[in-house]
């Protein structure tokens, strides 16, 4: 097991070199730099920019070579240094751009996944178990809804109810007087009180796949032979349940890690706009529409190291569950 899991983290390097490439052209095929939106910007303002200053802005922000060359240099600097460069939008920077987001986005993201698996996953069961009742009905109807309504929308009619009928606002993941307050108990304490909208909204879409999928795996082993042969034994129905149909059901599940938490992380993007979360949502949106190129390249590069994290995480723990997969087999 352990020369597999380091054959996977040799691995991460060389992909995450291609995508590093693959994303930092595309980010710069659409035409325009950084420096013509600055520009744009500075003459909207009444500002007159002439030649020489257009030369020495682009000389001051490295954008007088060519792609290849800022690349290389960027990756130079990645790899000698650990420096991931310097975000013109935010005149700081990467990492710390980056590191003032992605502590508290991983937060929202490893406590929606959590709070998606625990929900999704006895429904789904239940579910199963109690095929066409009206707990089934009432729960395939509320997994499709849950499918159909955008997290957004769902984000939006929340701030409504919330400030309607409650007159508490619940956009942000600190109070007013938390906001640029040192970490304390009371913060922390905050931050708890006002986690469980965004969790709430982002879990909605996943938990709601999550139900039909465990449903559906778990229904087709319920009809299996080994299950009718333990039933004509005398096997409790508990100990049957538990014992194998759910831990081979809930295969798909498990895989699914790997996609669910950089999809929760990239796609509560306008999520994040909506209810004024401080994540890296909104900052890598900004980063893409400015051409931030160093900024957004970091942020995608960060997301596909999750990608392949949660692969890893996923192959670890079905081997763990799944009683037909051996460590050696894996290892081959």
């Amino acid at each position: 097991m352990l020369v597999y899991i380091a054959r996977r983290v040799a691995a991460f390097v060389p992909l995450l070199l291609l995508v590093s490439a693959v994303s930092f052209l595309i980010i710069e095929l659409p035409p325009g730099d950084y420096l013509t939106s600055y520009i744009i910007a500075l003459e909207a303002q009444g500002n007159r920019v002439s030649e020489a200053q257009v030369a020495n802005l682009a000389a001051y922000y490295g954008l007088d070579q060519p792609v290849h060359a800022r690349y290389l240099t960027w990756m130079r600097n990645i790899v000698t240094r650990g420096n991931l460069g310097w975000s013109f939008a935010h005149d700081r920077p990467v990492s710390v751009v980056i590191g003032e987001r992605l502590g508290l986005t991983l937060l929202v993201a490893i406590t929606t996944l959590i709070f998606t698996y625990l929900v999704a996953v006895p429904i789904g069961v239940f579910s199963a178990v109690r095929q066409y009742s009206f707990f089934d009905y009432f729960w395939t109807f509320w997994g499709f809804a849950g499918l159909a309504i955008p997290n957004f929308l769902l984000a939006l009619v929340l701030l409504w109810i919330s400030f309607r009928y409650f007159g508490v606002a619940i956009t942000g993941l600190f109070g007013p007087e938390f906001v640029d307050a040192p970490w304390s108990v009371a913060r922390v304490w905050n931050m708890l009180q006002r986690l469980w909208a965004p969790v709430l909204v982002v879990g909605t879409a996943g938990m709601a796949a999550l139900i039909r999928i465990m449903r559906a795996t778990l229904l087709d082993e319920l009809r299996k032979q080994y299950v009718v042969t333990a039933r004509a034994k005398g096997v409790s129905e508990r100990h049957l349940l538990f014992k194998y149909p759910v831990r081979l059901a809930i295969n798909p599940i498990i895989s699914g890690i790997g996609w669910l938490l950089p999809s929760i992380i990239s796609g509560a993007t306008i999520t994040s706009i909506v209810l004024n979360l401080p994540t890296t949502g909104p900052v890598l949106l900004g980063a893409l529409v400015a051409q931030d190129m160093y900024l957004a390249g970091s942020f995608i590069m960060v997301l596909s190291a999750l990608v392949l994290v949660g692969n890893l995480i996923s192959d670890i723990v079905l081997a763990w569950v799944d009683p037909r997969i051996r460590f050696d087999e894996i290892e081959t």
